[in-house]
């Protein structure tokens, strides 16, 4: 098949390159600065030579936008909600895709520990009491992303919009990256009592849902992309700190975790947040997960990250 990813350079998209091309699919990357084999040039805003990739594709999955992993600077979230060209690519495609993957985030449902979110019964975000409001706005692009997915005019193309966890994979830079190095340090303690959900989703499990749903011609939407289980932030970095054999990990109160965010150029929502997402629709479709349980996946991917430091000393010498 042929793959386009619009905003493909990003870990998620490296993720999804690595594993469409070895299981032998055409991938084109669309890129605003193109560096590599098989990256297109666009703007991600205007339409151009680019959509010449798109006509003729057999799968589309948009990646494109701002990810929501930064400060909620103006700037930040003025990007966050542009580069939403891709509907009218395929729009005005002689040859439209079959199926149109849009990314999406858990981060629409709303904050809760009572009861999780699947797709059907989940709560949407954005009015819940007690959370800073500017805590609305990440859920507002959410929305935005899919409604301008849903509004397109492309009665030829399956649509679905990929309300993903956290993709966990060992590549420097991704947020497994990020909390390992806090785990590490000693730091990876509960933040601000630790009671807040983590959802989640092993790279492998991910790219399997991916090509599950580009298979599976009744599934149109939205559909969470995350395991089964979930667990409280304290629970989780537990467990990645027997992971790698750090013993203690040092708690973090809520202004503690406004300077760490600070410090990752992230904020403070994807610590305190609790997103409690379950896959309803995956499971009811009858996916499998590879990695259900969070203490079997921190396993695999702390072996793969000591293997690729343990390399690189190698290396050195």
């Amino acid at each position: 098949m042929k793959i386009v990813i619009p905003g493909g350079t990003g870990q998620v998209g490296a993720v999804l390159k690595r594993a469409l091309e070895a299981a032998g699919h055409d991938v084109v990357i669309l890129t605003r600065r193109p560096r590599r084999e098989g990256e297109v040039p666009w703007d991600g805003q205007t339409l151009g030579p680019w959509t010449a990739a798109v006509d003729g594709s057999d799968v589309v999955i948009n990646l494109a936008g701002h990810t929501v992993s930064c400060r909620y600077t103006a700037a930040n979230l003025q990007e966050m909600m542009d580069s939403r060209v891709v509907g009218a690519a395929i729009a005005g495609a002689a040859r439209p895709p079959r199926v149109w993957l849009q990314m999406s985030t858990a981060t629409v449902y709303a904050h809760r520990i009572d009861a999780p979110n699947d797709e059907a019964t989940g709560v949407i975000g954005g009015t819940e009491p007690g959370v800073p409001d500017y805590w609305a706005y990440s859920v507002e692009i959410a929305k935005a992303w899919e409604q301008a997915q849903q509004q397109a005019e492309t009665p030829a193309t399956r649509k679905v919009a990929l309300r993903s966890a956290m993709v966990m994979s060992p590549d420097p830079g991704g947020v497994f990256a990020v909390l390992l190095g806090l785990a590490r340090l000693g730091l990876g303690g509960p933040v601000a009592g630790g009671a807040q959900y983590v959802s989640w989703i092993h790279e492998h499990d991910f790219v399997r849902a991916v090509e599950f749903l580009i298979d599976k011609e009744d599934i149109a939407g939205p559909v969470n992309l995350a395991t089964p289980h979930p667990l409280p932030q304290r629970a989780f970095m537990r467990t990645l700190r027997s992971a790698w054999g750090v013993p203690v990990g040092l708690p973090a109160t809520k202004w503690m975790a406004e300077v760490g965010a600070f410090a990752l150029r992230s904020d403070t929502e994807l610590l305190l947040k609790s997103r409690r997402v379950v896959p309803g629709r995956l499971t009811q479709a009858g996916f499998d997960f590879q990695y259900a349980q969070w203490p079997q996946a921190a396993n695999e991917l702390v072996r793969r990250v000591r293997k690729r430091v343990e390399g690189g000393s190698a290396a050195r010498r």
